[in-house]
C-alpha cells in the first residue's frame, strides 16, 4: 500500500512538474487589441545568491532605468534596467540589504515578509510587511527604519494574505489592501493614512471573481493602478485596474489589463511611469516562492492611450 501511495505521488509530481515546464497553451505573449495595455517585454531575471527569490513588491523611478524590488525574505534590492529597442533585455543589481534586523525581530509571527513597496518623490521607501503586519518607512538607502506604524485591526488579517498592496500619492498619503478577501466578498478594505495620522479604514472597493490585490502603485496621471491575481488549476491570471481616488471614495473603475491563464508567473508587484513620449508602462515583477519550476519575470506592459 504504501508503494502504490508513493508511486501515485511520483507521478502527480512529475505531471505537475511537467505542466509548469511546458510552454502555456495559446499564442505568444502579446495582449488582446482590444486592451488598453499592450505587451512590451517579459525579462527573466536569474542570480545566484541565496536570499535571491520572492520578490513581491518592485518600484521604478520616473526614467524607467533605475528600480527597488523588495523579497518575502526582508531583502530590499537597488538596481538598473537595461533596456535594448524598448525591451527589457537585462537586469543589473546595484547593491542590496536585509529591511530587518535582530532588533527588529517580533516573537510569534513573520517578521521579514516584505510585501508592499512605495516610493515618494523624496526617494522615500515605504514597506508593507505580511504577517507581522505593518508599515515601515526608510527615509534612504544607507538610513535606518522609521518606527513602524500600523492599526489593531491588522491583527485580524491572515498571516499569508495581509499587507500586499502599497502605494503613496503625491501629496505622500498612503494607501493599502491586504489581499485576503473572503471569496464571494463583494468589496476589498483599504487603508489610508495621510502624515503625522493613523491609518483610517474609511472606503472599500468593489472587487469580483477570484480576483485578489497584490500590488499598487500611483502612475504620473495621478490615478491609483491596481495588481490582482487569481490562481485556478496550477495557473495565474492577472488583472491590473486602474481607478480615481477621492476622500470619500472610489470612482472611474476600468480594467487595463486582463492575461490569460498561466501567460505570465505569480505577478505581484506593480511599477507605473511614462515614458518620454508620456505614454504609460506598467512593469511587474512575478514572485516564484523560491520554487525552481516558477520564474522571476520582469513584465512590461504599454498603455494605448
Amino acid at each position: 500500500m504504501r508503494t502504490s501511495l508513493a508511486v501515485v505521488a511520483l507521478c502527480l509530481l512529475g505531471v505537475t512538474l511537467l505542466f509548469f515546464t511546458l510552454p502555456p497553451p495559446g499564442p505568444p505573449v502579446v495582449a488582446p487589441e482590444d486592451q488598453p495595455a499592450q505587451h512590451v517585454s517579459t525579462h527573466r531575471w536569474t542570480h545566484e545568491a541565496d536570499w535571491f527569490g520572492g520578490f513581491s513588491g518592485i518600484e521604478i523611478t520616473d526614467d524607467g532605468q533605475m528600480f527597488y524590488a523588495a523579497t518575502d525574505k526582508g531583502y530590499l534590492v537597488q538596481g538598473r534596467l537595461q533596456r535594448t529597442s524598448g525591451q527589457i533585455t537585462q537586469t543589473e543589481i546595484a547593491a542590496h540589504k536585509p529591511l530587518v534586523g535582530p532588533e527588529d525581530v517580533i516573537p510569534g509571527a513573520t517578521h521579514n515578509d516584505a510585501e508592499g513597496l512605495a516610493l515618494n518623490a523624496d526617494g522615500h521607501l515605504f514597506v508593507s510587511f505580511e504577517g507581522a503586519q505593518r508599515v515601515v518607512e526608510y527615509p534612504a538607502w544607507d538610513a535606518g527604519p522609521e518606527p513602524p506604524s500600523s492599526t489593531r485591526a491588522w491583527g485580524a488579517l491572515h498571516v499569508n494574505r495581509g499587507l500586499e498592496a502599497l502605494a503613496i500619492d503625491g501629496r505622500n498619503v498612503l494607501f493599502t489592501l491586504p489581499e485576503g478577501v473572503q471569496y464571494g466578498a463583494t468589496d476589498a478594505l483599504v487603508y489610508r493614512r495621510t502624515p503625522n495620522e493613523d491609518w483610517r479604514q474609511p472606503f472599500t472597493l468593489p472587487v469580483d471573481g477570484d480576483y485578489h490585490p497584490v500590488g499598487g502603485d500611483f502612475g504620473p496621471d495621478g490615478r491609483f493602478y491596481l495588481l490582482e491575481r487569481a490562481f485556478h488549476w496550477l495557473g495565474f491570471r492577472s488583472r491590473v485596474r486602474v481607478m480615481t481616488i477621492t476622500a470619500t471614495g472610489i470612482e472611474d473603475i476600468e480594467t487595463v489589463l486582463e492575461t490569460p491563464q498561466r501567460r505570465h508567473g505569480n505577478l505581484e508587484g506593480l511599477a507605473v511611469w511614462a515614458d518620454q513620449t508620456g505614454r504609460i508602462h506598467l512593469t511587474m515583477i512575478s514572485d516564484d516562492n523560491f520554487l525552481w519550476i516558477l520564474p522571476t519575470e520582469i513584465t512590461e506592459y504599454r498603455l494605448n492611450d
